[in-house]
């Protein structure tokens, strides 16, 4: 019987010690040393990738964020505000349910096949709102000229980027409704366009959040 009693208070004894030892090492050093090396080696990926204007925090390069005018009475869905260039449609975000007290970020997909009728009439109703909502006097978009990314949805719904040719369409309606000439707004998107990842990896891309932080700063210029 004691010797049954020593055997469990033995066992027990280096559970215990093992217990101790992998909180230590799993719980308290690795992350540490994890912590450290990414803020050392990536101090801006590792805190969120987190994009500063005017001396405060206002988004991240990694999510996307709407540009909209805010809503009139009765209205549901807000309208795109002119003067900014816009990011992909977020048609897959679902709504907050759970806690209507916060404004929660949620993301997802439409999850809708390639040949739902509703798909097909989203995508037909937001290439007609690129074309209405691009075109200025002088300058008219033609259907042709509109991208995929501007009529669809990335998976996630919080895509930050869009590809150049979406840009492109929306610099005459930029430069008109800030005052400036579309020569100084191409020149924004230009610099602004990010090539694919190590020349091969990806297509070329624009960061919505970086490019209208660009034009604010160039407006105030003016």
């Amino acid at each position: 019987m004691n010797h049954s009693v020593m055997n469990t208070a033995r066992l027990f004894g280096a559970g215990l010690r093992a217990l101790l030892v992998l909180t230590l090492v799993t719980g308290v050093i690795y992350p540490l040393v994890v912590t450290g090396i990414a803020q050392g080696l990536f101090h801006d990926k590792a805190n969120g990738s987190e994009i500063e204007a005017d001396g405060r925090v206002v988004g991240s390069s990694l999510i996307g964020q709407p540009y909209n005018l805010p809503l009139k009475k009765g209205q549901e869905t807000p309208d795109p505000d002119p003067k900014w260039f816009q990011g992909r449609p977020a048609n897959g975000l679902g709504t907050n349910s759970l806690n209507t007290r916060y404004t929660l970020l949620l993301s997802g997909a439409t999850n809708l096949s390639a040949d739902s009728k509703d798909l097909l009439q989203q995508v037909r109703d937001a290439k007609a709102a690129v074309v209405r909502n691009n075109s200025v006097p002088g300058y008219t978009v033609r259907p042709s000229q509109v991208p995929a990314d501007a009529v669809t949805s990335s998976g996630s719904g919080l895509d930050p980027d869009i590809s150049p040719r979406y840009a492109e369409i929306q610099v005459h309606r930029v430069a008109e409704r800030n005052g400036l000439s579309v020569a100084q707004v191409e020149k924004l998107v230009e610099e602004k366009t990010e090539g694919r990842v190590f020349g091969f990896i990806g297509e070329p891309r624009v960061n919505v959040l970086e490019l209208n932080i660009a034009l604010k700063d160039l407006v105030a210029r003016r």
